[in-house]
């Protein structure tokens, strides 16, 4: 029981965080123009899976990694927002995707050689813009948006290229996986809508494999 005691307190400071992050989206969405929706996904959801986040790496990490944990914590909310605010807008807000890097930055110094975080960053980020005017050539109709080229670059400066002991590096397990995802999510939205070009947001299942990625770091 004890056990449990750590995990649902910081679930509850999760829904907290995820409250917090739907009151963000709402204001910095009017300062963009962007009116805000209010089904239920869209009010209830960053709470609910902040909860659900927050406890599964409380449970994961203990309270002996507090610090690690908080500090994980504060990426996972910033994720939640970009998950939510990109379903409801098609948009990752610079005013969230700059403070967010910045910060990656910073914590990544306390984990790695101080130029790892920045590279992987940036050559991640440079990937994606390749593929954003790939697609853009081949199929005459915007692939990636340059949202989501900087979203990969946070993603390499957050996740970095050094994981646990034989295992591929953290960026590219979230690439990975944030790409099937979207790959297979925009399959389905296809066949639902029985169009191939119709618009698709990315974003969300590049930081849901951050988000699995994060998990997983040592």
């Amino acid at each position: 029981m004890t056990s449990l005691l750590f995990p649902v307190g910081w679930a509850v400071l999760g829904a907290g965080a995820g409250w917090l992050a739907r009151w963000g989206s709402v204001e910095l969405g009017r300062l963009e123009g962007l009116e805000p929706g209010f089904k239920p996904w869209q009010v209830y959801g960053p709470p609910v899976l902040c909860a659900a986040l927050f406890g599964a790496f409380a449970a994961h990490l203990e309270v002996a990694h507090l610090l690690v944990l908080a500090e994980r914590s504060v990426f996972v909310a910033v994720l939640v927002q970009m998950i939510f605010f990109d379903l409801e807008h098609r948009l990752i807000l610079d005013r969230v995707m700059f403070p967010a890097m910045a910060a990656a930055l910073l914590v990544s110094l306390f984990h790695q050689p101080w130029w790892e975080g920045l590279a992987t960053g940036l050559g991640i980020g440079a990937l994606f813009w390749v593929l954003e005017i790939a697609g853009e050539a081949l199929f005459k109709a915007e692939v990636l948006g340059f949202g989501d080229v900087k979203l990969a670059a946070f993603m390499g400066v957050l996740l970095g290229w050094e994981g646990a002991p034989g295992s591929a590096p953290p960026i590219v397990n979230a690439i990975f996986l944030g790409v099937l995802l979207g790959a297979l999510a925009a399959i389905g939205v296809g066949i639902w809508r029985r169009s191939m070009k119709a618009t698709f947001a990315y974003g969300p299942y590049l930081a849901a494999g951050a988000l699995v990625a994060l998990y997983q770091l040592p």
